[in-house]
């Protein structure tokens, strides 16, 4: 099999972390060969944070360069729209409909784009924007908001269910274990 990537991109805390690992447990337990990098950016101050999976039958390095990502998982619509060009022909954005304003926006210095999703339609991007602040609070909570978007991811990928069961099982501290299974599936749902 040919090597795929899957970057997964927000702002600090929004759950980067738990996200990577649930994929890179899904695709272990489906005997690919897995490299997940760390996290790379400002995650403790709100600031852009990035993860890399890649998979396939060998793997040599984590990082996923220009034009190379099947997917684009973003916590965050400007996010989604930073890292567009990492975008594969043919790859797939799957969003949250979140905006969360940077510095330059909070401080007037810059305005938060308009319609970024017709931009990346006009692009010919296949995007995939999901409420997942919205599902994820009606899971229990927007903290789950990662764990629907892998939810979407999910349909994409065609690894069964039981896989990702069990990897929320391995991942998630068992007192949010039912609210985080709540989530995977409103996710998978919505798409």
């Amino acid at each position: 099999m040919e090597t795929k990537s899957v970057m997964i991109v927000g702002v600090g805390g929004q759950g980067s972390l738990l996200a990577s690992r649930l994929l890179g447990h899904v695709l272990l337990a489906k005997g690919y060969d897995v490299k997940v990098s760390e996290v790379h950016g400002m995650s403790q101050r709100g600031g852009s944070v990035v993860t890399y999976v890649k998979y396939g039958d060998e793997v040599y390095s984590p990082v996923v360069e220009k034009g190379e990502a099947d997917f684009i998982i973003s916590f965050e619509q400007l996010e989604a729209a930073r890292w567009t060009g990492y975008l594969k022909k043919g790859g797939t954005i799957i969003t949250s409909t979140q905006k969360l304003d940077p510095m330059p926006v909070i401080t007037g210095a810059a305005t938060y784009p308009d319609d970024i999703f017709n931009k990346f339609r006009d692009m010919g991007v296949d995007v995939i924007p999901v409420n997942a602040l919205q599902l994820a609070e009606e899971a229990g909570s927007p903290k789950a908001s990662n764990v629907v978007l892998m939810g979407v991811l999910s349909t994409k990928l065609g690894i069964e269910d039981e896989v990702w069961q069990t990897a929320i099982e391995e991942c998630v501290p068992a007192k949010f274990l039912e609210l985080n299974k709540k989530a995977f599936e409103l996710g998978k749902e919505c798409y």
